[in-house]
């Protein structure tokens, strides 16, 4: 083999090697998406926000924060023992689901800039750890709706 022949060979299998480990990252990404959406319809100068995300990903991640352009003060909270309290994140585990519920942990929104109806959406976004930000439309629905639990 001639220095040209060898040169491109050990470039060759180089950029062959590379892309193998590279196949074999362990690094994924979360793949996140968002389901059954709602917002009951407000009756005072705050809602509450339920969703159910998805993570069909090898790699968990956390949900971190919620922002809405209808408050500037958009928490998440847990209920446990009955009471209510803001945490800082929610985890979302690889293969599996982080549920926001009734009765359970939610998104608050509260100083309302504006109070939407029944029939309306209301825009958030979703900031998580490791994933870019999902904008999710919640539709407004009447203030006891609450979707059959399967």
């Amino acid at each position: 083999m001639n220095r040209r022949t060898t040169r491109a060979l050990a470039v060759a299998l180089t950029l062959v090697s590379g892309a193998a480990l590279a196949g074999c990252s362990t690094d994924s990404t979360p793949e996140l998406k968002v389901s059954g959406a709602f917002m009951p319809q407000p009756v005072a100068d705050m809602a509450g926000g339920f969703l159910t995300i998805t993570n069909d990903g090898d790699t968990a991640d956390k949900l971190t924060s919620v922002t809405s352009p209808i408050a500037d003060d958009v928490t998440i909270h847990e209920t446990k023992d009955q009471k209510m309290q803001e945490v800082k994140s929610f985890d979302i585990p690889a293969h599996g689901e982080l549920k926001l519920e009734r009765g359970g942990n939610h998104i608050m929104l509260m100083g309302l800039k504006v109070k939407p109806k029944q029939g309306e959406n209301v825009s958030i976004e979703l900031h998580f750890e490791k994933a870019d930000p999902i904008t999710v439309d919640l539709p407004v629905e009447a203030a006891t709706h609450n979707p059959k639990q399967h």
